[in-house]
C-alpha cells in the first residue's frame, strides 16, 4: 500500500528534475502507480472513500429488530443482558464469539438513536458568593483510636470560588452536627458568603413535603447569619459537585499522610483532629490569594453564635431513665420523678436540673438504642439483687469483658444468687472508688486457679498501687543474617554459631550436627 510519505517524496524528486522512472524507484513504487500520482496530484489518503458495504453477512440481521424494540422500551438494558437474552431465544445460533460484535451494535444504537444523556454545565464562581457543605464518612480510611475502629463522619465546608475548606468531626448527620459544623466554618472563615448549598439531608430539608421546604431550625440558622439557603435534588450529588469533589481529594490527602505517618492509630480524638486540621491547613495554603479575594467580599458575622443544641424537657421515670428521640439514657437515681432539661449536641447530651448541669452523657447515634451507666443505679441495685437476673439493660452493667468473665465465674463457683450479690458488690466498689483499680484486680485474679470472691477483689483494688502493671510483651524480629549459614551447602552445621539465641534459650550443649549424603544425621 502506497503511503502519503512515498507520494510526497516522489513529487519532490520530480520537482528537482528527475525522470519519472528514477523518482518512482526512489520512492519505492511502480512506474504505472507513479504515473497515476503524477497526473492526479492527490495523496493516497485523499483518494480513500468510506466503505459502505459489509465484508461478511450481519449475524444479527434477523434478531436486531427485537433487540431494538427492547432498547426503545427500556434504554437502561445493558448489552450483556441483551446478549444473554438473544442466546436464550435462539439456542445454538450465537456464542461468545459474537458478543463483542453485539456490544458494538448496541453502543452504536445508543450513540445514534438512544436517549439524551445528562449534560454537566460548567459554572462560573464569584468571590464571596457560595459556600457548599456536605457530610462524608471516614471509616474507609482505616483509622483507629487506641485500637478501636473510628467510623465517624466529617462535616466538610468549601468556598466554591477559592476552594478554601474546613472540617468538623461528628457522629451523625443530625441538625446539631450540621449547625456546629457550619457555624465553626463561618467563624473560622471570619465572614459569611451570600449563599449556602447543602444536599437534601433531613436535618435541613423536609423531604416529606411536596415543596421540600427547609426545616424550621435550619431556616432559623440561615436567617441568623443572613445566608440564602439552597439544596440539591434528591440522589443528584453532582449538583453539589464542589463539595463532593473535595471529599475525594481530602480523603486521598489524608490517606497519603497516614502512609507517611506509618500508623493509622491515634491516642485520642484530639490527636486525630489536630492531624486532620494540619492536612486542611496544607491544602488551604496554595489558595491564599483567592481566599483573600473572598474575604473582601464576605458579609460580616453576627454578634454571637447560635446555640447548636436541641433542648428537650423530659421526666425521669422510676427506672432512673430518660427517653430522647427513641433512645434511652440513664441518669442518677436521685433524679427519679424530677423533670430535667436534656440539651442535645452533636456528640453529647447534657442533663440540666434547676438551671444547673448535673451530668454529661455520650450521644447515641441512631434509634432504639440505650446507654445505662451502672454508677447511676448500683446503690439501689445492691439492695435488690434479684432484679439483676432479668434486667432489660443488664448488658450495660458490664463495663468491659473482664467484669463479664468475673460475673460468670462467680455464678459457676457459687449459686447464681450468691454470685450475683458478689458481682454487684464488686460493681459498687468500682463505682465508689476506682473502676480501673477493680479492673486490675480482676485481671490478676482471673488468671489464678483459685476461687473468686468479692472480698478478695475489693481488698486487692484498695491496694492497687501494689499491683504489678500489665505484662508488656515485646517480640524482637530475628536477624536474618543468622540463617545465612543454612543457605550454604555444608555437611556440618555449628548450631550454636548459627543460632546463638536459640542455643541460649535451650540451655543445653547440642554441639554440632552432621548431615551425610544419605540424609541421616548424627549429633555429638
Amino acid at each position: 500500500m502506497i503511503t502519503d510519505g512515498q507520494v510526497r517524496k516522489f513529487w519532490r524528486d520530480l520537482a528537482t528534475g528527475r525522470k519519472l522512472a528514477v523518482a518512482a524507484r526512489r520512492a519505492g513504487m511502480d512506474e504505472k502507480t507513479a504515473r497515476k500520482y503524477r497526473q492526479g496530484r492527490k495523496l493516497p489518503s485523499m483518494l480513500k472513500r468510506p466503505r459502505a458495504y459489509r465484508t461478511r453477512k450481519d449475524p444479527f440481521a434477523d434478531v436486531w429488530p427485537q433487540v431494538e424494540t427492547l432498547l426503545e422500551n427500556e434504554a437502561a438494558l445493558q448489552a450483556k443482558t441483551l446478549f444473554d437474552w438473544v442466546k436464550k431465544q435462539y439456542p445454538g445460533k450465537f456464542d461468545n464469539r459474537h458478543r463483542r460484535t453485539f456490544e458494538r451494535r448496541v453502543h452504536h444504537w445508543r450513540v445514534t438513536r438512544g436517549p439524551a444523556q445528562n449534560v454537566m454545565f460548567s459554572q462560573v464562581h464569584h468571590a464571596g458568593d457560595l459556600g457548599a457543605s456536605d457530610f462524608t464518612e471516614l471509616g474507609s480510611l482505616g483509622i483507629t483510636i487506641t485500637g478501636q475502629r473510628f467510623a465517624q463522619l466529617a462535616y466538610h465546608f468549601v468556598l466554591t470560588y477559592s476552594n478554601w475548606e474546613t472540617i468538623t468531626l461528628c457522629a451523625s448527620e443530625s441538625f446539631e452536627a450540621l449547625s456546629e459544623g457550619l457555624q465553626s466554618a463561618l467563624w473560622e472563615l471570619g465572614g459569611v458568603p451570600r449563599r449556602h448549598r447543602s444536599d437534601s439531608l433531613t436535618a435541613a430539608v423536609n423531604n416529606l413535603s411536596v415543596r421540600r421546604e427547609f426545616q424550621a431550625r435550619y431556616q432559623a440558622l440561615l436567617d441568623h447569619y443572613g445566608l440564602a439557603g439552597e439544596r440539591i435534588n434528591v440522589r443528584q450529588p453532582h449538583e453539589n459537585g464542589d463539595s463532593e469533589s473535595s471529599h475525594g481529594h481530602f480523603k486521598n490527602a489524608v490517606d497519603q499522610a497516614l502512609y507517611l505517618r506509618g500508623s493509622r492509630d491515634f491516642a485520642n480524638h484530639d490527636e486525630l483532629l489536630a492531624f486532620l486540621r494540619d492536612i486542611v491547613a496544607e491544602r488551604n495554603a496554595p489558595r491564599r490569594a483567592r481566599y483573600e479575594e473572598e474575604l473582601a467580599m464576605l458579609q460580616p458575622l453576627p454578634e454571637q453564635r447560635l446555640d447548636s443544641c436541641l433542648r428537650v424537657k423530659v421526666g425521669v421515670d422510676p427506672g432512673s431513665l430518660i427517653r430522647i428521640h427513641r433512645n434511652v439514657y440513664s441518669v442518677h437515681s436521685r433524679l427519679i420523678g424530677e423533670e430535667v432539661e436534656a440539651r442535645l449536641y452533636a456528640d453529647r447530651v447534657e442533663v440540666w436540673h434547676a438551671g444547673r448541669q448535673v451530668d454529661t452523657l455520650p450521644r447515641l447515634v441512631g434509634r432504639d438504642k440505650h446507654a445505662v451507666n451502672y454508677r447511676h443505679i448500683i446503690d439501689r441495685l445492691v439492695r435488690k439483687p434479684g432484679a439483676f437476673e432479668n434486667y432489660r439493660y443488664r448488658e450495660d452493667l458490664f463495663p468491659n469483658s473482664r467484669f463479664r468473665l468475673a460475673y460468670d465465674r462467680l455464678c459457676e463457683e457459687h449459686t447464681p444468687a450468691v454470685g450475683t450479690r458478689a458481682y454487684l458488690r464488686i460493681l459498687q466498689e468500682a463505682a465508689r472508688e476506682n473502676e480501673s483499680a477493680v479492673d486490675d484486680a480482676l485481671r490478676q485474679l482471673l488468671l489464678r486457679d483459685e476461687p473468686l470472691s468479692a472480698e478478695t477483689v475489693i481488698a486487692m483494688a484498695q491496694q492497687s498501687a501494689q499491683l504489678p502493671a500489665p505484662t508488656a510483651i515485646t517480640v524482637e524480629l530475628p536477624d536474618l543474617r543468622e540463617f545465612d549459614g543454612l543457605l550454604q551447602h555444608k555437611e556440618v552445621y555449628d548450631v550454636e554459631a548459627c543460632c546463638p539465641s536459640t542455643f541460649a534459650a535451650v540451655g543445653s550443649p547440642c554441639g554440632t550436627a552432621e548431615f551425610p549424603a544419605d540424609g541421616q544425621s548424627t549429633a555429638d
